[in-house]
């Protein structure tokens, strides 16, 4: 399984604006082959920080969800609206019962 946490630091404004432009995103990237998880959140402390939670079947199938058309369109969208920052962490992982499972 790879785990990507991926933070865009933005105005409130921006994400905003990338509203529509998230919520196509997301619909069209959980439905990919292999992605159990993509999920958008902005952080309740901070409404200026946009996160994004995926999982991934495999590296293959994360490499093919570069090449999307829709990834295309979400970058194009964020070029009209630039972040402060983006960052993104990719984990290779084994998921494990937790306690009390």
């Amino acid at each position: 399984m790879i785990v990507v946490n991926a933070r865009i630091e933005a105005s409130e404004e921006t994400i905003a604006a990338m509203k529509d432009a998230i919520a196509i995103m997301e619909q069209k990237s959980q439905a990919e082959s292999g992605c159990h998880d993509y999920t958008f959140s902005v952080e309740l402390n901070n409404p200026n920080v946009l996160r994004i939670t995926e999982k991934w079947e495999s590296m293959a199938d994360l490499e093919a969800h570069f090449q999307e058309p829709h990834m295309a369109d979400f970058q194009q969208a964020m070029a009209a609206n630039p972040p402060k920052s983006v960052s993104a962490s990719f984990y290779e992982a084994t998921e494990v019962p937790g306690p009390g499972r």
